[in-house]
């Protein structure tokens, strides 16, 4: 399965916040010594020549843009809404399996309900959409106001990535 996400950074250009935003897709696709894989591998897009992947996937998105730019402003959106509307949906998963399977059934994973449990307390991977710059999901909005807030030259990286 393939999804966009999207690394905020804090840098000076555009090709400085590709850089920093590679190094961070890097580490989510354990792609250094102290980093664990969470998505098989990432294209970003800058990249030319693909046929499943990228730009041939999603169309032409930005390779990076400032956050207080239009096209900051929507990738980051996207990414915050996606991230809110997945953690909802495992969330209702949760409290269905909750309220209608027995306790058994729960540790059986019928209806993978541990799958759902899981996916609610996840911190990177397939539920998580926006990164920081050290490759840490944005799980909640005090997370992703505090970097709005504190970082000057903020920057929005976008990644195809698969997992």
């Amino acid at each position: 399965m393939h999804m966009v996400i999207y690394s905020l950074v804090e840098e000076s250009t555009r090709d400085e916040a590709l850089a920093t935003g590679k190094t961070v897709f890097d580490q989510l696709v354990g792609a250094s010594s102290h980093s664990t894989a969470v998505f098989d591998y990432y294209v970003t897009f800058d990249e030319s020549g693909m046929s499943v992947a990228g730009k041939a996937r999603w169309g032409d998105l930005p390779v990076a843009a400032p956050v207080d730019s239009d096209d900051g402003q929507e990738l980051l959106e996207r990414g915050w809404e996606a991230t809110k509307s997945e953690f909802k949906r495992n969330l209702d998963r949760v409290r269905d399996a909750i309220e209608e399977l027995s306790d058994e059934e729960i540790m059986r994973d019928k209806g993978l309900a541990r799958h759902a449990f899981h996916q609610v307390g996840a911190y990177d991977g397939p539920t998580i959409f926006l990164y920081d710059e050290h490759g840490s999901g944005i799980r909640h909005r005090d997370h992703l106001d505090r970097i709005l807030n504190e970082s000057e030259n903020l920057w929005i990286v976008p990644g195809d990535v698969h997992y």
